[in-house]
């Protein structure tokens, strides 16, 4: 049965962010506030986890989940070849919602899906995502909504759609934070070669992005929903 901790009562928050980090130990999935919209859950590390995620979203492995991580740092233990003008992205708007794909570590021993060997990586803006990164590290999440419904922007609405298929929910009220792009999911910029290119504005536009790197190249489609 599911559980739901608000968060804005401390004893809660600290009971809700211990039982996520037990759920994720499990292989479970959890819900969590993010700064753009509410996101599911699970162990990065774990293809059971991660298969989980994607049944409950009702996904299929060609629409493989972005990896949050807690700092800007770990980025290079997941990604190679991590460009100058990505750095200066990911240090611009880290914490903050834009996620790059870059080519994964080849060493690493995980199973998102169908990625071809890339990892699409963001920091959150929200202090309950990295207190819970901080516990678990990197977790696979993707928005906390059926596939092909609206992102959820409460708990309340994350459960609506996903039900008993999540262990935990954590309650930050409601999404997106202040700033946080009114609430669209984090912008995603394809980093994996010399040109950066957009394959999905949300949070942050593209003249925000060319204000770092001017040669940001406009979006070309449309991929699937992420946090």
């Amino acid at each position: 049965m599911s559980t739901t901790y608000s968060c804005d009562d401390e004893e809660q928050r600290s009971a809700g962010l211990a039982s996520a980090q037990q759920a994720i130990a499990h292989k479970q999935c959890v819900v969590l506030p993010t700064d753009t919209v509410y996101g599911i859950a699970a162990d990065a590390f774990s293809p059971q986890a991660v298969a989980t995620l994607l049944a409950a979203k009702g996904r299929g492995r060609n629409m493989p989940p972005p990896v949050l991580i807690p700092r800007v740092v770990t980025l290079d233990g997941l990604a190679v070849d991590v460009s100058a003008d990505a750095r200066k992205l990911a240090e611009a708007f880290w914490p903050g919602g834009l996620t790059l794909i870059f080519h994964a570590q080849p060493s690493l021993t995980w199973d998102l899906g169908d990625t071809r060997g890339t990892v699409a990586l963001r920091v959150p803006d929200d202090q309950v995502a990295l207190d819970l990164l901080a516990m678990t590290g990197p977790l696979a999440v993707s928005s906390a909504n059926r596939s092909g419904q609206a992102a959820a922007l409460t708990a309340d609405e994350a459960e609506e759609q996903l039900a008993e298929s999540v262990e935990v929910y954590l309650d930050g009220g409601p999404r997106p934070l202040a700033g946080s792009g009114d609430g669209k999911p984090s912008t995603i910029v394809d980093a994996t070669s010399d040109t950066l290119r957009v394959v999905r504005e949300g949070a942050i536009t593209i003249e925000q992005l060319r204000e770092v790197v001017p040669g940001v190249e406009p979006i070309d489609s449309e991929p699937p929903a992420s946090v």
